[in-house]
């Protein structure tokens, strides 16, 4: 298994017998190199004792020995300072571009490493690695973390890299359709960043100050008033008229179809009726949102600014046509949180990356480490294994840890995989059920 062999040259988990070259030779590893995930050897500026002689060169592993002429190796330019083929099998000899033989070695992955990494692959459970976790370093998992979190803010910041060549660099526009985006708080976050991506804002900000008017063309983008019915509701009959006037006025595109958006097993306040109207709000009460967002000292400052509430009609409706108890339709605290943690903190990376601004990369982190913790199935899971999580950084950087490598079994990159793999006393005789 390769993989394996690069994790156990890596981290230089020999077996204890000398290591030989195929040909007797003795291997003394003084330094295996650093890792390439890119094109050429897998890795770079290995020093290597081989016979006695001092080597720094590249390593190269694989499988089968064969691998290196399966792979073209053989005449590649970029192979020509490897000084070590690490393989599992020796089924060739190689040769060097130039005619000389390389040196090969047949590593064996220890037994025990072997096992536990089985166990880590196929078990059904999650997280697959729990009987590692009380007994880390404090130091080892706060600064997997802390790594993890910089990841997810890194991965983030690209989503906002794409969007901004989608929209002629626009950073309120972006801004808008990632808080849209987020408005679907999972469940129709798709739906959401669909519809936002039909609303031309220039358009719309010729009527910023309207609020009628901005609905009738959210909701009218969305697809929500395609339908005759409900007939009696006057508001509903105000805004399909509206729409269809702005609709013809700015030549909108299609509105999304409405059988995207989700309502099963959503209580009402989530519907995306409400949220609609509250990004309504929120965008016509929000003239330079973005800017003032970035500028806000405070989680306190940002929380105030998307305090945004609705027009009447939504304090006592979930959807059209649909009557419900009069209630105040504002987000609340936990929603609030979530926008603050998917969008505020991510732009205020992204933008101070892109300005060169560290103040407000710094203000990100500030920011999210003073947030809760996020309330999920994944932050709970861990938890119970031990694993403390005191903030929405370590929330979020379970939720890296959970996409990026669980999910993908990619157990060798990650560092609580590393510490069960080293550990001998780290197989369960049982494990405990995903809820």
């Amino acid at each position: 298994m390769e993989l394996l062999l690069h994790y156990v040259w890596h981290h230089r988990l020999f077996p204890l017998a000398p290591l030989l070259t195929t040909d007797g030779q003795p291997v003394e590893v003084i330094d295996p190199g650093l890792p390439n995930r890119n094109a050429g050897p897998d890795f770079f500026n290995a020093k290597l004792k081989i016979g006695g002689t001092l080597w720094v060169g590249n390593v190269e592993i694989h499988q089968k020995a064969s691998d290196w002429m399966r792979h073209g190796h053989t005449a590649d330019p970029a192979y020509a300072n490897v000084i070590l083929h690490v393989v599992g099998e020796e089924d060739c000899r190689i040769e060097l571009p130039g005619g000389e033989v390389l040196p090969q070695l047949v590593l064996r992955c220890p037994a025990d490493v072997e096992q536990r990494y089985d166990e880590l692959q196929h078990t059904r459970h999650y997280p697959p690695c729990y009987a590692v976790i009380p007994r880390l370093p404090r130091l080892t998992v706060h600064s997997w973390l802390s790594a993890l979190h910089v990841e997810r803010l890194e991965r983030k910041s690209l989503d906002i890299a794409r969007r901004l060549e989608q929209h002629a660099n626009h950073w309120e526009d972006v801004f808008f359709v990632t808080l849209a985006r987020n408005f679907g708080f999972g469940v129709n976050a798709d739906a959401f960043e669909a519809w936002a991506g039909r609303i031309p804002f220039r358009a719309v900000d010729k009527h910023r100050d309207d609020l009628f008017q901005i609905e009738a063309i959210f909701f009218g983008q969305a697809g929500l008033l395609e339908a005759d019915e409900p007939a009696d509701d006057a508001y509903y009959q105000r805004l399909r008229q509206e729409f269809r006037y702005l609709q013809r006025k700015f030549d909108l595109p299609r509105p999304l179809d409405a059988a995207q958006w989700r309502f099963l097993r959503l209580r009402p306040a989530n519907f995306p009726h409400v949220r609609l109207a509250q990004l309504a709000a929120l965008y016509q009460q929000g003239q330079t949102l973005f800017s003032r967002l970035m500028e806000a000292e405070t989680t306190t400052d940002t929380t105030a600014l998307l305090q945004a509430g609705t027009s009447d009609y939504w304090h006592e409706h979930y959807s059209f046509g649909h009557a419900s108890p009069r209630r105040t339709a504002r987000l609340g605290a936990k929603a609030i949180d979530l926008l603050l943690i998917n969008t505020v903190v991510p732009f205020l990376y992204a933008y101070g990356r892109h300005r060169g601004d560290e103040s407000l990369c710094e203000r990100a982190t500030r920011f999210i480490e003073s947030l809760k913790a996020e309330d999920n199935h994944i932050v709970r899971l861990w938890s119970e294994v031990g694993l403390p999580v005191t903030s929405a950084a370590d929330s979020q950087a379970l939720i890296q840890l959970r996409t990026v490598y669980c999910d993908r079994k990619d157990c060798l990159r990650c560092r609580f995989g590393y510490e069960y793999l080293k550990r001998a006393d780290c197989i369960p005789s049982s494990r405990p059920s995903e809820k």
